[in-house]
C-alpha cells in the first residue's frame, strides 16, 4: 500500500511543479518588464573637459538620452585615468574613459576602444636633448599625478631612470603647459591623441620639437598595452612640417569602462549607439573640432586576443553578438532531429501507456465481473456452507489483485474500482449469512407438534 499511496501523489506533485514553474515564469516576466520600465542613471567619469574623452562623452550622452529616454547620463570633469578608475572603483560612477596600461579594478568590464592616445615628448627647439636618455636631471613639463605620469615612469624605467632622476613642474596639464612656455622646463610629456589642440597650441609657439620614444616593441614585452606607433611627418603642420619626420613612439587605448554590476541592458544600448550611430556622435560635437570628430573612426571592438585588460560586459557581449547565429539558429537541423524523434517517442509512449491502460482495465473488469458473479450466487444462496465457500473466493479474488498491482498489471485507479465492488460483495455475503443464520436459529427454536 505503500506503493499505491506513493502513485496517488504523482498527480498531485505535478501540479505544484506547474504552479511553482507558472509563478516563476510571471515573476521572472514581471522582473523584466520592471527593469525595462524604470530609469538608468549613470555617472560618467570622462577626465578633463578640454580632452578628446570628455568631447566624445558628451556626444554619447546625448545620442544615448535621445534614442533611450530611460537611460541618463551625467557627464564628470575628472582629473584624468587615476580619478576615474577610482571613482568606478568606488562605485561613484558607473562609466570611465581610461587608458588602457593603467591597471584598472576588478570590477572594471570593457565597452569599447574609443580611440588610441599616443606617447608625445617635445623639448624646445634649441634644446640638445635627442634622446629619452638625455632627459635624467632635467625640468619635465608633466603634473606628478594620472594615468600620464605612471605611463612616463614606464617608459624611464625602460631608459633604467626612476622619478629620483627628474623634477617635475606644473600641478596640472594647463600649469605645465606654461611652464613649459615660459622656460621653466625642459621637456614636455603627454599621452593624447595625435591633434590634441592642448599641444597643437604648443606646436603654435614654434618653440617645441618632437623627440622619439624608441623601444616601443622592447617595453610591450613587459607593458603589454604599449603597442609600437609612429607621429607621422607633419601631423601638427605641413609647412614647416611639424614633427619633420615620422617619429617611433608609443600608443595605448582609450577604453570606455562600466562596472560589472551596471544593468546589461543599459550597457548594450550604449555600446549600440557607441558603435553604431557614429554620424550623430559626430553632429554633436562643434564643426570646429576636427581632430575630435575624426578620433569616432577609431571607436571599435576591444580585441579579444590581447591576453590582457578587463573582460567585456555582458552588455556589451550582448551587442556584439547580436548578428550571431543563436543556438537554436546555428543546431535548426539537429534540433529539429531531437524534436522530431522526442514526439515520435512520446507518441509511442503514449500509445504504449493507453495500451497498458486498458490491459489494467480489462483486468480490473475481469476481477469486477467475477465479484459480481458471485454476489448474484450469494442472493440465491439458501445455506450457510456456500456463502463461506463465496468468502474464501472473495478473498482469493483480492490476493490475486493486490499481485496484479504490485506487478503493475493493475492501475490504482482500477484497483480502487475493483476494490469497491470487492466491498459490496463482501458486505452482500455477510448480510446474507446473517439472514440465514436468524433464520436457521428461528426454526430450531420452534417446538415439535
Amino acid at each position: 500500500m505503500v506503493k499505491l499511496n506513493f502513485n496517488l501523489d504523482v498527480n498531485r506533485v505535478v501540479r505544484m511543479m506547474m504552479m511553482l514553474l507558472s509563478a516563476t515564469f510571471l515573476f521572472g516576466l514581471a522582473s523584466i518588464l520592471w527593469e525595462q520600465s524604470r530609469t538608468q542613471y549613470l555617472t560618467l567619469a570622462a577626465g578633463d573637459s578640454g580632452g578628446e574623452s570628455y568631447i566624445l562623452g558628451n556626444a554619447l550622452k546625448k545620442v544615448v538620452e535621445r534614442h533611450h529616454p530611460k537611460i541618463r547620463i551625467t557627464l564628470l570633469e575628472t582629473g584624468g585615468t587615476v580619478e576615474n578608475l577610482r571613482m568606478l572603483s568606488e562605485g561613484r560612477a558607473q562609466l570611465a574613459t581610461a587608458q588602457s596600461d593603467i591597471m584598472p579594478p576588478s570590477t572594471a568590464r570593457i565597452l569599447a576602444v574609443m580611440y588610441d592616445d599616443t606617447f608625445q615628448l617635445m623639448v624646445p627647439q634649441n634644446s640638445q636633448i635627442r634622446h629619452f636618455i638625455d632627459l635624467r636631471g632635467k625640468r619635465i613639463a608633466l603634473a606628478q599625478s594620472g594615468g600620464q605620469y605612471q605611463s612616463f615612469l614606464r617608459v624611464a624605467e625602460h631608459f633604467e631612470l626612476h622619478e629620483g632622476d627628474f623634477h617635475f613642474v606644473g600641478a596640472n596639464d594647463e600649469a605645465a603647459d606654461q611652464a613649459f612656455l615660459n622656460g621653466q622646463a625642459d621637456a614636455v610629456f603627454r599621452v593624447r591623441a595625435i591633434g590634441n589642440p592642448s599641444i597643437l597650441k604648443l606646436v603654435q609657439s614654434n618653440k617645441v620639437r618632437f623627440l622619439p620614444i624608441e623601444q616601443a616593441a622592447a617595453m610591450k614585452i613587459e607593458h603589454p598595452a604599449f603597442e609600437p606607433a609612429l607621429i607621422p611627418v607633419g601631423a601638427y603642420s605641413g609647412e614647416p612640417p611639424v614633427p619633420m619626420q615620422d617619429l617611433p613612439t608609443i600608443a595605448v587605448h582609450r577604453t570606455l569602462l562600466t562596472r560589472d554590476n551596471v544593468d546589461a541592458a543599459a550597457i548594450q544600448a550604449i555600446t549600440g549607439v557607441l558603435i553604431e550611430r557614429q554620424q550623430e556622435l559626430m553632429m554633436e560635437i562643434p564643426a570646429q573640432m576636427t581632430d575630435a570628430r575624426l578620433l569616432l573612426a577609431q571607436v571599435r571592438r576591444p580585441d579579444a586576443q590581447r591576453g590582457f585588460g578587463p573582460a567585456l560586459h555582458a552588455g556589451a557581449i550582448n551587442f556584439y553578438n547580436k548578428d550571431k547565429p543563436t543556438f537554436l539558429q546555428a543546431n535548426a537541423d539537429f534540433i529539429g532531429f531531437i524534436i522530431t524523434t522526442g514526439f515520435m517517442v512520446a507518441s509511442w509512449i503514449w500509445q504504449l501507456n493507453r495500451w497498458m491502460q486498458k490491459q489494467q482495465k480489462s483486468t480490473a473488469d475481469g476481477y469486477s465481473n467475477r465479484v459480481v458473479a458471485l454476489i448474484g450466487v450469494v442472493q440465491e444462496a439458501n445455506a450457510i456452507e456456500p456463502l463461506d465457500a463465496i468468502w474464501r473466493e472473495l478473498l482469493a479474488i483480492l490476493e490475486e489483485a493486490v499481485r496484479d498491482l504490485d506487478a503493475e498489471k493493475l492501475s490504482e485507479e482500477s484497483f480502487l474500482s475493483f476494490r469497491s465492488i470487492l466491498q459490496i460483495g463482501m458486505e452482500v455475503t455477510k448480510e446474507r449469512r446473517a439472514i440465514l443464520s436468524s433464520s436457521s436459529a428461528g426454526t430450531s427454536a420452534v417446538p415439535a407438534s
